[in-house]
């Protein structure tokens, strides 16, 4: 599994979790690794077959939400202060879950580049938020830096 698709089976989690009591927030993310599932090969011209998460891809995403979620409330009075007039209720949630992802690596995750944390938001931002996200999130995330 590349590292795109466990940053965004990561992204995945943390938005199913947004959705969910604090009480909840742990099964939840069971949950969504017990039915996670991944393309064997991710090229668009070979037949595409389902295989189960590898332990290696379970334990990565597992542990990677767990640290994201452990230190929301840090992550979040950052990206407050990152997005200026714009307050965090005020954010779609997609939007709010790339931005929580992508300034956790920038801040605690010393093995992803500030760069490419905030390209891989881009990226999630252009296939799970509305036009125009990605802008946002490139001027938030660039603020944060």
């Amino acid at each position: 599994m590349t590292r795109r698709s466990l940053r965004e089976n990561v992204f995945k989690a943390l938005f199913r979790m947004e959705f969910s009591a604090p009480e909840e927030k742990e099964e939840q993310l069971h949950l969504f690794l017990e039915y996670a599932k991944w393309y064997e090969d991710e090229d668009e011209d070979v037949a595409k077959e389902l295989k189960p998460l590898s332990e290696k891809a379970y334990e990565y995403i597992y542990q990677k939400t767990k640290n994201i979620m452990s230190r929301l409330e840090e992550i979040d009075g950052k990206l407050k202060e990152s997005s200026k007039s714009w307050s965090l209720e005020r954010i779609g949630k997609a939007e709010l879950t790339i931005l929580r992802l992508a300034a956790y690596e920038i801040l605690f995750d010393e093995e992803v580049p500030d760069k490419v944390a905030v390209n891989e938001a881009v990226e999630l931002a252009k296939i799970y938020c509305k036009e125009g996200a990605a802008s946002f999130i490139n001027g938030v995330l660039g603020s944060l830096i």
